[in-house]
């Protein structure tokens, strides 16, 4: 049993982060969506005791968000920040506690909300257990702020779940929000990372420039910002106050992207979908400042700017990104990302135009088939990637 043992977590798919957390969650991206028509459309009842908004927040959220970003970290903080990789027996542990919260939920109308609860709380406990030792420990102190994100998202989903033992759904909505916002501060932090980097680096290549310097007062007043405008946001504060936040971090954080000079790469591979997922986050922080502000959207727009187009477009550059170098493959987008980048960027502009414009179901049907097509032909053109060794470098 032992040797069986070994030789699973030997396997190419728990060798890295990425690989089992993205084959998952691309998994989980169209069953999630057939799952949610499903209930939408009355032939399947997925979400009792549960209202099926809650329902599908939760699994956006913690299933299949948490499932890309978990990949994500554990493999990018070992190549930038040094710390060691979890692979093997840690990694599986952590996939199958995924797993446990997912079957969890899709069961919740059979079982306890006790034990869907303890089933769905054990991913990020987890991870900030195995991180916060090695994070700790990194020279380069900005990297600990993950450690009070990752336990937002804990605090998150904790009170998501004791919202619902005591039936406050209000309390559930705000939850998720909270966790909606963890997002946003991680999207800007890592995101702001690694898209100057890899601009600058393809600008050198080119001979198109050089890669736009760090400036610290601007990123500290950029954060300071938009952590100010999360806490306006769940506290209810005043509309005014909350909508100039939105509008004073579209600023910040505008001056902040022109800076990267993307428009001197949208002719390189990989790139454009990075700086394009911070330009849908700037018209979010617009879409939520002209709600507070003058109530002229409504507010539910800049959410679906946010995690379709922002979330959903810089997931799908670096999961391409990293399952191509993380795997020893050349730095081209296969022609089937593009189309999926193309498909998510119009996913994120119809679900944004159906949340502005009030269009009907249809509308809103389509834009969620287009994501989750993207998904799929990440996971069509990488599922066996994921699986197989790496090529030699």
């Amino acid at each position: 049993m032992n040797a069986r043992l070994q030789r699973i977590a030997a396997a190419p798919l728990l060798a890295s982060g990425f690989r089992p957390f993205y084959l998952l969650g691309a998994l989980y991206a169209p069953l999630l969506v057939a799952g949610s028509l499903g209930v939408f459309a009355g032939v399947v009842d997925l979400d009792a005791p549960l209202v099926h908004l809650l329902w599908h927040g939760h699994e956006m959220l913690f299933g299949f968000a948490t499932a890309i970003v978990v990949g994500t970290l554990l493999t990018a903080l070992p190549s930038w920040a040094g710390t060691p990789e979890i692979r093997g027996a840690p990694l599986a542990w952590l996939t199958a506690a995924w797993l446990l919260g997912r079957v969890a939920f899709w069961a919740a109308p059979w079982l306890p909300e006790t034990v869907v609860a303890g089933a769905d709380l054990l991913l990020w406990p987890a991870m900030v257990a195995l991180l916060t030792p090695a994070l700790w420990r990194v020279p380069n102190r900005l990297y600990r702020l993950l450690l009070p994100i990752m336990l937002a998202l804990v605090a998150a989903n904790l009170s998501y779940h004791a919202a619902v033992l005591g039936g406050d759904v209000v309390l559930a909505m705000r939850a998720l929000r909270a966790a909606v916002w963890a997002l946003v501060v991680l999207f800007t932090l890592k995101g702001g990372v690694l898209t100057p980097i890899f601009t600058g680096n393809a600008l050198r290549e080119l001979g198109r420039g050089e890669q736009a310097r760090f400036v610290m007062p601007l990123e500290a007043l950029a954060l300071t910002l938009l952590v100010a405008l999360a806490v306006a946001d769940l506290a209810a504060a005043p509309h005014a106050l909350t909508g100039v936040l939105a509008a004073a971090c579209s600023l910040a954080h505008g001056v902040r992207v022109a800076r990267w000079r993307g428009w001197r790469v949208a002719d390189q591979p990989l790139l454009p979908a990075m700086h394009l997922s911070f330009a849908w986050l700037l018209l979010a922080f617009v879409l939520k400042a002209m709600a507070e502000l003058a109530s002229l959207v409504p507010e539910v727009a800049w959410l679906h700017a946010f995690t379709v187009g922002a979330l959903g477009m810089m997931m799908l550059g670096l999961m391409t990104r990293v399952s191509l170098r993380h795997t020893g493959r050349e730095l081209v987008a296969p022609p089937l990302l593009r189309a999926a980048a193309v498909a998510m960027f119009a996913a994120a502009a119809l679900r944004v135009a159906a949340a502005v414009l009030g269009a009907d179901p249809g509308l809103v049907t389509i834009a969620v088939g287009l994501w989750a097509a993207a998904f799929s032909a990440y996971l069509l053109r990488f599922g066996a990637v994921l699986i197989a060794p790496s090529l030699p470098r």
